[in-house]
């Protein structure tokens, strides 16, 4: 009867910390081949996530040193594609604002170094396309493979739906940056969309914020310290303010995706500028009771909220089609037209 007792927390993150372990020498470097998905075969990259998703469920060693090694094999066979976006970089060389210390990465624990540099991508419609808008895209958890899955792929939803996305590689919220440092580059991401609008052809004032997961939380966060009158010296005093700095640095629409902030999380909404807001959560999603705490809280304060909640459906499934080759929950999906119906009736 003791082999068919429950594990036990401890053992299951003791578990859960030998797959990593053994994972991660692998997984590190292809974490910029993820977080750079424009550059790159879209199914070579469902691939190696498809792999990296066996390799942490397995209880096998030997099984899973057998995938790593699968893993490893499709991860060097990637390649950049002949035509290929640029990254471009959110802050200048030398600058970048932060409230973190971190200065090693030396156990692999997060996916960046501590030298990661902030960056964007433009993903842009047809040019005989009259864009609807803008959408700011931030993957959740420590970005990674989500940032393909979930960012990536949304991305080019909302391209298919007329607006122009921004792929967001910010510093990510506690793994291991401070809110305040991930919401900057959320922030920087809007002030430069808001300064090419003209290039981009959308109205300035047509820029919306797309968080998923801990994207969701970095979306609010950016409200919280960069809308109304709030300033990059209220965080940062040593900080120079750029060009970048005179365009209003908080969203005009937020769409939150299984994100809201935890049970028991503070805002203090003195001087805060909420825009309006739109939630999608699964049922069967732990953010659900997130939301359920979030909500009114928005409400008594005179934010326009829009929910969509989805039967049946778990955690972090934006775009994970492009990993499972059908969609296993089409309720779900509902959320990329509802989304663009709550856009449009914004800014129209």
């Amino acid at each position: 009867m003791e082999q068919n007792r429950p594990l036990t927390q401890e053992e299951i993150r003791a578990k859960q910390q030998e797959r990593r372990r053994d994972f991660a020498p692998a997984e590190h470097p292809a974490i910029p081949l993820y977080e750079n998905a424009p550059c790159y075969d879209t199914e070579k990259l469902a691939e190696m996530q498809r792999l990296g998703v066996r390799i942490l469920e397995t209880d096998d060693r030997d099984e899973r040193m057998k995938l790593i090694g699968e893993f490893e094999t499709v991860r060097d066979s990637i390649t950049e594609k002949p035509e290929h976006p640029e990254p471009v970089a959110l802050w200048p060389d030398g600058v970048l604002p932060t409230v973190t210390d971190y200065q090693d990465n030396s156990d692999l624990r997060w996916n960046h170094d501590p030298d990661f540099r902030p960056f964007l991508y433009e993903l842009l419609v047809p040019d005989d396309v009259q864009p609807k808008g803008l959408v700011v895209f931030c993957a959740g958890g420590d970005h990674g493979y989500p940032m393909f899955h979930e960012a990536y792929i949304s991305c080019l939803d909302f391209v298919s739906m007329g607006y122009q996305a921004i792929l967001l590689g910010n510093r990510t919220n506690g793994c291991p940056w401070k809110a305040e440092d991930a919401a900057a580059d959320a922030s920087r991401a809007i002030r430069y969309a808001r300064k090419n609008a003209e290039r981009l052809r959308i109205d300035p004032n047509h820029v919306a914020f797309a968080g998923f997961s801990n994207g969701g939380i970095t979306g609010e966060n950016c409200i919280r310290f960069f809308s109304g009158e709030k300033k990059m010296t209220d965080i940062y005093p040593d900080y120079v303010p750029d060009e970048l700095d005179s365009f209003y640095g908080a969203p005009d629409a937020f769409i939150c995706v299984y994100g809201p902030r935890f049970v028991g999380g503070e805002f203090d909404f003195t001087g805060v500028v909420y825009p309006p807001t739109f939630y999608a959560v699964g049922r069967e999603d732990r953010a659900l009771d997130n939301l359920n705490y979030v909500y009114p809280t928005l409400i008594e304060h005179g934010v326009k909220v829009e929910v969509h909640t989805f039967a049946g459906t778990p955690h972090g499934q934006a775009g994970v089609r492009v990993l499972d080759g059908y969609v296993k929950y089409p309720n779900f999906e509902m959320w990329l037209k509802l989304a663009d119906y709550f856009l449009m009736d914004l800014f129209r």
